[in-house]
C-alpha cells in the first residue's frame, strides 16, 4: 500500500506540474480568436472515463478461474499524452471502485498504479526511445509503439505488480506469468488496431501523433 501510494502521488505531482489542462483548452476557430473550438481531446477523454472504469471493474464483477484484465493505459497515453493520462487513469480507478463492491480502495489503488500509471509511464519511455533511435514512419508508430510497446509495457508492469504482491487469485506464480504474457498480447492487439484506426480516421484524437514527424518524406540517399 505505501509503495502504490508513493508511486501514484509522485506521478500525479509531476503530471500536474506539467499543467495537463492546457491540452484541453480551445483553439481558434475559423472566425478568429473569439470563435474558439473545443479541444479534440475532449472526445477520447470522455470515452475513457465512460468505458474504461467498467473494463477495470469487470474482473471483480464476475467469478471465473482466471480474471481477464485489460489495461488500455498505453492507448490512453497515446491519445491524451502522459501529463493528462495520469490523472485520468487515477480517476478511472476511483470510478471503478464505486462500480464494483468487491474493489476496495486498496485494490483500486493497486489497479491504478500497476494497470495505469506504470504501464503508461513505460509506454512513454518506450516511445521516447523510438523517437530517438528509430526512423519516423507511420508503421513504426502503429506497430512498434501502438502494438509492441503496449505488449512490453503491460507485461513488465504486471510483473512488477506481481512482485509487489498483486497476484492473480487461485493461480500459481509460473502460470500467472504466462497468463500475464498472453493478456499483454491481447492488450497489444487491441491497442495496435485502435491506434491504426485513429491515426487514419481521427488523428486529432492522438496527442502523441504528428503528421510532420511521422509522414515526412524519407531522406534522400
Amino acid at each position: 500500500m505505501p509503495l502504490e501510494a508513493a508511486i501514484a502521488l509522485i506521478a500525479l505531482a509531476v503530471a500536474l506540474w506539467l499543467r495537463p489542462w492546457r491540452m484541453l483548452t480551445g483553439r481558434p476557430g475559423p472566425g478568429g480568436i473569439d470563435d474558439r473550438l473545443a479541444s479534440p481531446l475532449l472526445t477520447p477523454l470522455l470515452g475513457v472515463l465512460v468505458l474504461l472504469p467498467w473494463i477495470w471493474a469487470l474482473p471483480t464483477l464476475h467469478k471465473m478461474p482466471l480474471q481477464l484484465q485489460w489495461s488500455a493505459a498505453p492507448l490512453v497515453l497515446l491519445m491524451l499524452g502522459w501529463p493528462l493520462a495520469i490523472p485520468v487513469l487515477l480517476v478511472v480507478a476511483a470510478i471503478a471502485h464505486f462500480l464494483s463492491p468487491a474493489l476496495n480502495w486498496q485494490a483500486a489503488l493497486g489497479l491504478a498504479v500497476w494497470q495505469g500509471v506504470v504501464p503508461a509511464t513505460l509506454a512513454l519511455l518506450w516511445g521516447a526511445l523510438l523517437r530517438r533511435w528509430c526512423w519516423h514512419n507511420i508503421f513504426v508508430f502503429i506497430l512498434a509503439r501502438g502494438f509492441l510497446g503496449t505488449v512490453l509495457s503491460v507485461f513488465i508492469a504486471t510483473l512488477l505488480g506481481q512482485a509487489a504482491g498483486h497476484v492473480l487469485p487461485s493461480i500459481n506464480e509460473d502460470l500467472s506469468r504466462l497468463a500475464r504474457w498472453l493478456m499483454a498480447w491481447g492488450d497489444g492487439v487491441i491497442t495496435g488496431m485502435l491506434t491504426a484506426v485513429f491515426v487514419v480516421f481521427r488523428p486529432q484524437w492522438m496527442a502523441t501523433w504528428s503528421d510532420a514527424i511521422y509522414l515526412e518524406a524519407p531522406p534522400e540517399p
